[in-house]
């Protein structure tokens, strides 16, 4: 049985709210760990087979993922809404060992145009970004402008299957998404494409949540940029 959330109706201003530096910051200054500390599951399943050169990982949170990728040779640049995150992920790369070759930097999705700056990158990574669908074109656009030729856009978010199953919030109408807004919104399935869909695929994984082990869905796209 579907449970109702009481933020299943947010308003725009209030998913943009959710987006914002004070919204995040104040989230890390309330635990020590917000996160696990251990790389996202489908990070390390479509990395595994990519040779190693610089990444950019875009909200990077306490920086689990940019530092599973600098351990496995990659050249990272996260970046984060959050100074409080971004100083964690700092922290935690230098205890890790892997400080030399990571670097931070701040990063607004509904702010900057572009983040890691005018940089272009071999793998441009983004776990579970989930914004408006008015501001869902503009920034995942430009997210994708950071793509070197030859470089790959891994994205990687909460289905909506699991809004209507129950598991979790929806936290706004469309926050969520499929594999499909992602391939159109950057013209992956049009013949003169510059990109090339490698994965487009809605996988499912065990999660521990507040009422136990659930099986919920993931969005994952992997797109070469082929010019």
């Amino acid at each position: 049985m579907r449970r109702h959330h009481k933020d299943d109706d947010l308003s725009l201003e209030q998913m943009r709210e959710a987006l914002t530096a004070d919204f995040w910051d104040e989230r890390y200054r309330g635990s020590d760990r917000v996160w696990s500390g251990r790389p996202n599951q489908r990070l390390v399943e479509q990395v595994a087979d990519l040779a190693p050169g610089t990444a950019l990982d875009v909200a990077c949170g306490e920086g689990g993922d940019a530092i599973w990728l600098a351990s496995n040779g990659w050249r990272v640049t996260a970046v984060d809404v959050s100074e409080v995150a971004l100083e964690r992920t700092a922290q935690h790369a230098e205890e890790a060992g892997v400080d030399d070759r990571l670097r931070i930097g701040l990063y607004d999705a509904l702010e900057d145009p572009r983040p890691g700056g005018r940089r272009r990158y071999d793998l441009v990574t983004v776990s579970f970004l989930h914004v408006p669908v008015a501001d869902f074109k503009r920034v995942y656009t430009s997210i994708a402008k950071a793509v070197a030729p030859g470089g790959r856009l891994l994205v990687v978010a909460h289905h909506p299957e699991d809004v209507e199953t129950g598991v979790r919030s929806s936290h706004g109408p469309g926050l969520l998404f499929e594999p499909e807004r992602v391939v159109s919104t950057l013209g992956a399935d049009a013949t003169d494409s510059p990109w090339q869909v490698e994965v487009a695929d809605t996988p499912v994984r065990e999660q521990v949540m507040g009422e136990g082990t659930v099986s919920v869905r993931d969005t994952v796209v992997r797109l070469r940029r082929t010019r």
